[in-house]
């Protein structure tokens, strides 16, 4: 997702904030209550998942990749990461510390520390450096793993008479520059040298030798196949070093430029030169539509010039010494179709298979792409109904959660939520979780921890990706066992894609494109059998139902689709995991858990009536709640001793106002402020197969709240997000 600053941790995301509210604060006498926790002092909890984590990251030797999965290297156990993108960048000494505590408390074991080691020219920065030192000590005592993310081109801006990335005018990007720019590729090793190899002062340990940090990436959001590879927009002197590359390419491939040429037809554009040995390039637009002779050149060039800075920097990575799993980019693509199965192919050369996907709504307004104001427009969007992001749309099946795998690697999702505001983005912590597993995901990393206390963090603008929130960190508990302890099952792989690689070099696309947009009315377009006919596209519906397997081959590509009908009905707007552990009814907005270690629904409960689960029945007359029960001891429920109830409702900032804006937005008249507010939560949940169970409320921060009770019928208090359910 491009996020319009220039430098992440100056702007929003790392910002230092205030202590919260207390737990006294005054609850409104409408159908909200206050969610303002107040310091937690982690005690001995239910809630505390700080035991899913080693006694120390690392412990168990270095992260790998073995097949699709991530393991410990020591013990080959695959272990999956919930993660969070940060620390917040500010934050240093014992307040780095009680955040590690917190992360680890609430199931995390991973986090993305996204951010420049650079300074304003391209310098590593010794500061930068020994900060991620701390961070990465500070994790690790707590069993969390860190994951580094370096580079951006939205943190640089090359001043006009920059030394080695000339052409630049202070304002601009480097977009694609770090792909094939020797220069800036040499800067850019200095960082990785600098990261990697200074000597902790504290410790005398160099994070190269550390298996406490789990992986490396290359590059953030960058590609040759995104919008942002403009020749109208990248300066001159930038363009002619790709163009005589090109050129040199042409003339290894065909002898001579004029012998390219004539293999186009003579198509040309207006920056070819041919006296200088410089060959330009059409707009993407035309590559992926038009397909010329001229167009099928032009992209197996730049997909082998991006493979090999993949493979290069992986190489140089290794020779440093580091041991963790390595990771290319993480973009989507100008062509979904045509260029994602070409992007996906770049970063199979390293360790895993790392992507970016946002549940965005439709938001207009001043600087909307980054920040909530007065006077935006906007419109509520629930994942669970397939809802578009512009209102009166058809549906839309299209979600970041949908992740086949590519070529037997793991994979990582590596920024995701649903974005403020919207009324329904309490659904993400579960639907993530549950389809997540479904799919065999091995990392699923939120964005973004903004700070260390639940606030809403007002100022005259706010953020739309805050995790300290009710809706977010709060339902973690609960997500994170569903997760890592895989208490939703893997699915059956229900396709197996084989795309041979010089297809698509000549542009032939896939079948299965991820992240690309596809409504109810192109249904019809999907095989209807286990043939798939050229130009048809499988059911993305597939993915709610099991696994998709991807694998690039020099052999013929086919496709190996399984029978849908079992899962899919279209007609009743109803997809069944192949597990038979998770439903979805996506016409009234309903998911059903229901394994044998975690049941529970998530969404329109007031539309779906009594729910029947195997140990449980659910109802509720909310329109938008999510209640989920999992077993603290990895026994099916039937037998646990001990269980968490968790429940969630929706969220927003007090005084939080809003007011009809036409065509299904709205308007703000008024962000908010402290504290947090959720809606009251309402429903009956009913044990079954026992005749009473002991049922103890817990508050915000997990601890005993009020007496215990012998029921075998709750009723839901309305300010109540926990309980320990023991028998």
């Amino acid at each position: 997702m491009l996020r319009p600053w220039t430098c992440l941790t100056a702007v929003l995301l790392f910002a230092s904030v205030p202590v919260g509210l207390s737990a006294g604060a005054a609850a409104p006498a409408d159908d909200w209550f206050a969610f303002a926790p107040p310091v937690d002092e982690f005690r001995e909890s239910p809630l505390d998942l700080r035991h899913l984590n080693e006694r120390f990251a690392g412990e168990h030797g270095p992260i790998a990749a073995r097949g699709a999965e991530f393991v410990f290297s020591a013990t080959q156990e695959p272990v999956r990461f919930w993660a969070v993108n940060g620390p917040p960048e500010g934050m240093r000494g014992a307040e780095l510390k009680q955040c590690a505590r917190r992360l680890a408390k609430y199931g995390v074991n991973l986090v993305r520390m996204h951010g420049a080691l650079f300074d304003r020219v391209g310098e590593a920065s010794p500061a930068k450096v020994a900060h991620a030192q701390e961070v990465v000590e500070a994790m690790k005592e707590q069993g969390i793993y860190t994951h580094f993310s370096v580079y951006f081109p939205l943190w640089m801006s090359p001043a006009a008479d920059h030394p080695w990335l000339r052409g630049y005018d202070g304002k601009t990007h480097p977009f694609a520059a770090l792909l094939f720019n020797p220069e800036f590729q040499s800067r850019y090793r200095e960082w990785w040298r600098a990261l990697l190899l200074t000597t902790n002062a504290q410790n005398g340990r160099r994070l190269v030798d550390e298996p406490a940090v789990f992986g490396l990436e290359l590059q953030n959001e960058d590609s040759f196949f995104f919008w942002t590879f403009n020749p109208e927009r990248l300066p001159d002197a930038q363009m002619r070093l790709l163009e005589e590359q090109f050129g040199d390419w042409l003339k290894q491939r065909y002898g001579t430029l004029d012998a390219a040429l004539a293999r186009w037809h003579g198509q040309k554009t207006k920056r070819d030169n041919s006296s200088e040995g410089r060959m330009g390039f059409r707009p993407l637009y035309n590559m992926f539509t038009e397909k010329s002779p001229r167009d099928r050149d032009t992209v197996r060039f730049l997909i082998e010039k991006q493979r090999a800075f993949y493979i290069e920097m992986r190489a140089f990575l290794r020779a440093l010494g580091f041991q963790g799993v390595i990771t290319a980019s993480n973009w989507a693509t100008a062509s979904p179709e045509i260029f994602g199965p070409l992007e996906k192919w770049s970063y199979a050369v390293t360790d895993f298979i790392d992507r970016h996907g946002y549940f965005s709504v439709t938001h207009q307004g001043d600087n909307s792409a980054w920040s909530l104001r007065h006077g935006h427009t906007y419109s509520d969007r629930s994942a669970l109904r397939f809802e578009p992001a512009a209102p009166g749309k058809p549906k839309q099946f299209v979600h970041p959660v949908m992740d086949p795998s590519y070529d037997g690697k793991p994979s990582m999702l590596s920024e995701t939520t649903w974005n403020r505001p919207n009324r329904f983005r309490s659904e993400a912590p579960l639907y993530l979780a549950a389809y997540g597993a479904l799919q065999g995901s091995d990392a699923i990393v939120h964005f973004a921890l903004d700070g260390g206390t639940w606030s809403v963090k007002p100022r005259f603008w706010m953020q739309p990706w805050t995790l300290m929130a009710p809706s977010q960190m709060a339902q973690f508990p609960a997500a994170a066992l569903l997760y890592r302890n895989g208490l939703v099952r893997p699915g059956e792989v229900l396709a197996r894609i084989e795309l041979n690689t010089n297809d698509l070099m000549n542009l032939s696309g896939t079948p299965l494109p991820q992240d690309a947009s596809f409504d109810e009315l192109r249904l019809k377009d999907v095989p209807t059998g286990l043939d798939v006919k050229a130009g048809q596209r499988l059911d993305p519906l597939i993915h709610y139902a099991g696994r998709v397997e991807v694998f690039f081959t020099n052999t013929p590509g086919r496709v190996m689709l399984a029978d849908l009908k079992p899962w899919l009905e279209r007609s009743a707007q109803r997809v069944r995991s192949s597990t038979r552990e998770l439903e979805l009814d996506y016409d009234k907005g309903v998911l059903r858990l229901n394994s044998p270690n975690v049941q529970g629904v998530s969404g329109n409960l007031h539309a779906a009536g009594l729910i029947e689960l195997h140990d449980i029945t659910v109802e509720s007359a909310s329109d938008n709640l999510h209640l989920v029960l999992v077993s603290l001891e990895r026994l099916p429920l039937s037998q646990s001793k001990r269980m968490l109830l968790q429940v969630m409702s929706e969220e927003e900032p007090t005084g939080f106002a809003t007011e009809e804006a036409g065509s299904g937005l709205r308007r703000i008249k008024d962000i908010g402020r402290d504290p947090w507010r959720v809606k009251a939560l309402r429903g009956e949940v009913k044990f079954k197969g026992a005749e009473r169970v002991s049922v103890q409320p817990l508050d915000f921060n997990g601890y005993p709240h009020g007496p215990a009770s012998q029921v075998s019928q709750l009723k839901l208090a309305r300010e109540t997000l926990y309980y320990l359910v023991t028998r």
